[in-house]
This record gives C-alpha cells, sequence and structure tokens, in this order.
C-alpha cells in the first residue's frame, strides 16, 4: 500500500506542505509532487465533479507520489470509505461540532479494531487485491487519515473531547465559517482565543492541526503556533492573480 508523506511528517514532528485544488486539473497534481508539496486538499463540498473524474485525480495522485486529502460532499458511511478505496490517502469532514460526531466518522472509514469500515480489497488503495486483507487493513489504518473541521464555536467549545477522540488524525480550522459565527457572536470569543484554544486541546492529545494560511507571514505564525496542516496556495488564487497580473501588462501596453 502507498504510504502517506502527510502522516510521515506529522510522526516526524514536521509541518506538512498543502496546497488546494478545486477544479478538475489533472496536471495539477504532477506540478504539486514536482514542487515538493506532501498533500493536495480536494475540495467537494463546495465543487462538484462527477466521480470519474475524481478517480482520476486520486489515480493521478498515486502515480506521482502524493496525497490528497479529499473533502467529501457526504456523510454517508459507504461514499466516504469508497473515496479511500479509489485512493484518497485521507478525508477532511466539515461542520464536526461534538466528539460524538468524530467518533460516527471513525467508525466509517477505519477499519476493526479502531472502527467498522467495510471491507472490498479490490480498489486503488489495496493495489487491488495483490497483498493479503490482514496486511492491507492494518496498513490502511495506518496510512489513511481522517481530519475533523473545527468551524464553529459549538465545535471550538467542545475541542477537548474531540481531540481526545481515538483514531482521529487531526483538526483543520475553518476560518471562514468559524469567521462568520464569530461576528453573529457576543464578542467574548475571537479567532486568536479559537486557535489557542484548538492548539492546546491537540498538543495534550497527540493530535495534528491546521487551517489555510493566506499569507506567509500567517503561515509561519501558525507554524510557530505548532500548525503542521497548514494549506498555503492552490488554483483559485493563482488563476486570479495571473489574471490579473496580465490584465495590468495590457494596460501598461496601452
Amino acid at each position: 500500500m502507498r504510504k502517506s508523506k502527510t502522516l510521515a511528517r506529522i510522526r516526524r514532528n514536521e509541518p506538512v506542505r498543502m496546497c488546494c485544488l478545486g477544479h478538475y486539473i489533472p496536471a495539477f497534481i504532477k506540478q504539486a509532487a514536482h514542487f515538493g508539496f506532501d498533500c493536495i486538499w480536494l475540495d467537494l463540498e463546495h465543487r462538484s465533479m462527477p466521480d470519474r473524474d475524481v478517480q482520476n485525480l486520486l489515480t493521478h495522485s498515486h502515480l506521482h507520489d502524493i496525497d490528497i486529502m479529499l473533502r467529501p460532499p457526504t456523510l454517508e458511511k459507504t461514499r466516504l470509505y469508497r473515496y479511500l478505496e479509489d485512493g484518497a490517502t485521507g478525508l477532511m469532514i466539515p461542520l464536526v461540532n461534538t466528539a460524538e460526531k468524530a467518533r460516527m466518522l471513525v467508525d466509517a472509514v477505519k477499519f476493526p479494531p479502531i472502527g467498522d469500515r467495510g471491507l472490498d480489497g479490490a480498489g486503488l488503495d489495496a493495489d487491488y487485491m495483490v497483498d493479503g486483507a490482514d496486511v492491507f487493513t492494518s496498513e490502511a489504518n495506518r496510512e489513511t487519515f481522517l481530519v475533523v473541521q473545527i468551524e464553529t464555536l459549538e465545535a471550538v467549545n467542545n475541542i477537548e473531547e474531540i481531540a481526545a477522540v481515538p483514531g482521529l488524525d487531526g483538526v483543520f480550522i475553518g476560518p471562514g465559517d468559524l469567521g462568520l459565527r464569530l461576528k453573529l457572536s457576543d464578542g467574548s470569543m475571537t479567532m486568536e482565543k479559537c486557535f489557542e484554544k484548538v492548539a492546546a486541546a491537540c498538543s495534550k492529545n497527540g493530535k495534528a492541526w491546521g487551517a489555510p494560511a493566506g499569507t506567509p507571514e500567517i503561515l509561519k505564525q501558525r507554524h510557530r503556533q505548532g500548525g503542521q496542516l497548514m494549506n498555503h496556495g492552490g488554483e483559485f488564487g493563482a488563476i486570479m492573480r495571473m489574471l490579473q497580473e496580465c490584465s495590468a501588462a495590457f494596460d501598461a501596453a496601452k
């Protein structure tokens, strides 16, 4: 079974190099691997792709030896672990507010004795049944990962219990959704306080944590706080910047 670069980094207490992809661009997989990224966050919560396109991107990730952390559009148990069968290295689940929900997700995507994932063994993740089932299930539990998103005040308040859930590999703060909810709150909790609380709970329970980092300065700050699952860069922002620069070049050429 292919080894996870993300988990290898986490186990060495090193920061993971992650970028984001939300569109069907197979070449992006090769380019991210070429430039030293460990993981691509593939967003299917806010983007839509046919299953065959998703499967093709996942196959490219194995070809070029880079992890894909897929954010799925569903909580259906069989569909979650089918993404793993198709080759996703990890899953990131949005809006996980309670330890109960985190335990439900562990149950869905981890094999016994950790969870209750169904066994097929004929997918890309199992090298199409080349190895025995016992070898595959133990390696799958070790080399695939589950990350949950902390995006509400309820989740922040429950972070101690969430981070303590066995089988959970990491948490990822969603500053967009969390920031929206903070604006609607009484103002007693700030974004930085949320980061501090999550970082402390994850440190206590030996779990990796991270968030998007829009600038190099924010990336450095979060690394200093212990963030390992940091995302910096992606095709959406890169395309916008490129088009802005090209439009400015046309203006300058008048």
